[in-house]
């Protein structure tokens, strides 16, 4: 991998991450494209260790209260502050790591079929588009533990490339009545443990790996995935509070439509 993938890639990544439109759908779409590589585990591991800091760097002031009042409410056993949404976002992790222990192989099997992400694309598309018509004028304070369950429970789905984690989370928060900015700021909160849980997870199977890793190059598209990503994410919140969530539909419609063509010949991807 040279800079100029990587600064691609790094983009894409950064970029798509935090939008509901499905990184994995891009990052197989414009290697593809363009004739590049799979980028490979250590790529994998830099943009996301990017995107995480990325996201903390915007919640910086929000994280700290978060992790403190969360344990203090663990000593007194009582809410304390920000602790209500602290638990929120620890509950709503729980299934995460429950789904990928039990959906681990068919992610790196049949779920990478061009055909499924395609029809993964369009599909949650369609339901964002749906679960946006019952938006109401909920924050995400008031997120109690079943919704949380119930968001986290959705984000399983996100094991499926082309759903979108950011999506689905989204999706749910609306269909439970949130405002769309808090919808949005409830799934970029409880992207940090789900971006760390993946990121370590794939760290572990790069230590297992042969092979020498290229830092300068992988640092630098963790650099672009970063900022990208920082922008992405208060960029969107402006965008979302003024046109909602139909042109992310939209555009997933058309990318769905675009695999769908590319890939319509395709046989099943290999395990």
């Amino acid at each position: 991998m040279d800079l100029v993938q990587a600064l691609w890639l790094g983009l894409i990544q950064g970029l798509t991450e935090f939008l509901p439109i499905s990184s994995s759908a891009h990052l197989i779409l414009v290697p593809r494209l363009l004739g590049w590589p799979d980028q490979g585990l250590a790529f994998d591991v830099a943009v996301h260790v990017g995107t995480l800091l990325a996201v903390m760097l915007h919640f910086r002031r929000q994280v700290g209260p978060l992790v403190g009042d969360t344990l203090v409410s663990v000593w007194r056993r009582q809410p304390v502050g920000e602790s209500r949404l602290g638990w929120a976002l620890i509950i709503g992790t729980l299934p995460l790591v429950a789904g990928a222990l039990i959906l681990a192989d068919a992610a790196e099997g049949v779920f990478r079929d061009p055909r499924v992400i395609a029809t993964a694309t369009i599909g949650f598309g369609i339901l964002l588009w749906v679960a946006a018509r019952r938006a109401g004028p909920r924050d995400e304070h008031s997120i109690g533990p079943g919704a949380a369950l119930f968001i986290g429970a959705a984000q399983v789905l996100a094991i499926i490339p082309g759903t979108s984690r950011s999506g689905i989370t989204m999706t749910a928060g609306l269909w439970l009545g949130l405002e769309a900015t808090a919808a949005a700021r409830f799934s970029f909160l409880l992207s940090m443990p789900a971006i760390a849980l993946a990121g370590a997870w794939k760290a572990l199977q790069l230590g297992a790996a042969d092979g020498p890793v290229n830092w300068g190059v992988f640092g630098f598209g963790a650099l672009v995935s970063g900022v990208s990503a920082y922008l992405c994410i208060r960029v969107f919140l402006a965008l979302v509070a003024r046109l909602g969530m139909t042109p992310f539909v939209i555009y997933r419609l058309v990318l769905g439509g675009v695999l769908l063509v590319m890939f319509s010949g395709a046989g099943p991807a290999a395990g």
